[in-house]
């Protein structure tokens, strides 16, 4: 595969194209758009929803982005949402009601896409007062077709209580994490960054063999696996988490040493 060169680059945002520091280095920019220049289009993979896009969209200007672990894609040009596929409200509720009687001390949030709310007890690390944040009772959160469910806990390890939510989600839900916090990311079934990046991938012409994408958490797996067993290249940063490095083709350095651009120079 010495002479490969992909038709399609995908990356994940938190710990993969950012800098520990949220930025996008120039060295990475100027990469990104040497490739856009020669045709490549850029889709951004990630858990985050569209209202947490702006900062990246003022220095990308460009691409499709799959948010909420592939719940949404979002034209970032016009930052202009173009499909959801939520979790519907009689599952929102079967599934919380659940969880809580398993764990009594779990709190839950819910992601719309533009909107964030979470259980007054729960605890927000990143959106602190910000706009379209607001409290709601879990009546209130589970009454309208949400993006993402999150589950949180605040002394459980992060694997056993991903562990816990997934055996009582079953297959009511595809449950995954991207966080190093006892956080669980609930999103509709069959719903990963794969069936979202599969989705942009077709409106471009373009198979999983033509594709590269980049991660470091277990919420990239699904996009390794589609990309990998379909011959293309999956790339994870060096400090990814185990069960990400099984599934890769390629590992790059880290984040911080702009390894997105490093490994796309490199072709």
């Amino acid at each position: 595969m010495s002479d490969w060169r992909p038709r399609l680059i995908a990356s994940d945002m938190d710990g993969t194209l950012l800098r520990r520091d949220e930025s996008v280095s120039a060295a990475t920019v100027a990469e990104l758009e040497r490739w856009r220049a020669g045709g490549v289009p850029l889709v951004l993979a990630t858990g985050r929803p569209p209202r947490w896009m702006h900062g990246v969209r003022e220095v990308l200007r460009y691409g499709t982005a799959v948010c909420c672990n592939g719940a949404v894609l979002l034209d970032l040009e016009p930052m202009e949402i173009l499909g959801e596929a939520p979790l519907e409200p009689d599952a929102l509720q079967a599934i919380t009601a659940e969880l809580r009687v398993q764990q009594p001390t779990m709190w839950f949030a819910v992601e719309y896409g533009w909107e964030f709310r979470h259980e007054p007890v729960y605890r927000p690390r990143w959106d602190v007062d910000a706009p379209g944040v607001a409290a709601a009772t879990l009546g209130e959160m589970t009454a309208a077709p949400a993006a993402k469910l999150l589950a949180r806990h605040e002394s459980l390890t992060r694997d056993a209580f991903v562990q816990l939510v997934e055996d009582v989600v079953g297959a009511r839900g595809t449950v995954t994490t991207s966080s190093t916090d006892a956080l669980a990311e609930i999103s509709a079934p069959g719903v990963t960054k794969a069936t979202g990046l599969a989705t942009v991938a077709a409106r471009h012409g373009v198979g999983p063999e033509d594709v590269v994408v980049f991660g470091d958490m277990p919420n990239d797996i699904a996009a390794f696996e589609w990309v990998r067993d379909g011959g293309g290249r999956a790339v994870a940063m060096e400090h990814a988490h185990p069960d990400l490095l099984d599934v890769a083709t390629d590992v790059t350095v880290g984040n911080d040493e702009d390894g997105v651009a490093a490994f796309l120079g490199s072709l």
